[in-house]
């Protein structure tokens, strides 16, 4: 692309920097931003900035937050002997859209995958251990995408927490093998999660 403006070419070249926007696509919504009214751009970009400045992440289960503790852990309502663990807070929202699960959530920050160079430690699997460890949970539903690395995930925290009084159940395959969570539909989600296994059961039957 040739363009008249540096100004535009720069600002095409940060927006097509995003997952899935090419060049075209790019220049289509600086091309909006330029039509648009001045202060409707200036809350734009401000809004952007000041979530990437002033985003916390959840002292208790890491999931993104405007506080130190997000509006589900702090949410009295919640029932506190469940944690849901999930690959990252994308999966939260949704399971939360499908209105059937009430526990609460424990975010791992990616999959064990070795090949990846990314290895136990460098997940939130220590503080998950120490949630066990020192609340009231009886069960943890492991409710990650099916694939190589959510099993291999699975695996290593059942062995983690082997020795403690706590269930480790995992959502149903209605989800495919190889699948993300993240893009099953809610029907789906929502019954992978209310006919959860237990994963000894679901070892045994692989």
């Amino acid at each position: 692309m040739i363009f008249s403006s540096k100004l535009i070419e720069d600002a095409v070249a940060e927006f097509s920097k995003l997952p899935g926007i090419g060049k075209k696509t790019a220049l289509r919504m600086v091309l909006h931003l330029l039509n648009a009214n001045v202060n409707e751009v200036d809350v734009f970009s401000s809004t952007i900035a000041r979530m990437r400045h002033e985003i916390k992440f959840c002292k208790s289960c890491h999931n993104v937050s405007d506080t130190d503790e997000c509006t589900v852990c702090s949410n009295p309502g919640r029932n506190r002997s469940q944690v849901c663990v999930v690959e990252n807070f994308r999966d939260i929202i949704a399971i939360e859209s499908t209105q059937q699960y009430s526990g609460l959530y424990h975010v791992l920050g990616g999959l064990i995958a070795p090949l990846d160079g990314i290895g136990p430690e460098q997940l939130k699997i220590d503080t998950l251990v120490e949630r066990v460890k020192k609340d009231e949970i009886k069960e943890l539903i492991m409710a990650i995408s099916p694939n190589v690395e959510g099993d291999t995930t699975i695996y290593y925290i059942a062995k983690k927490l082997k020795e403690m009084p706590v269930s480790i159940t995992t959502i149903a395959r209605g989800i495919s093998f190889g699948g993300e969570l993240e893009y099953a539909d809610e029907m789906t989600l929502a019954k992978s999660i209310s006919k959860r296994l237990p994963v000894e059961n679901y070892v045994n039957v692989r």
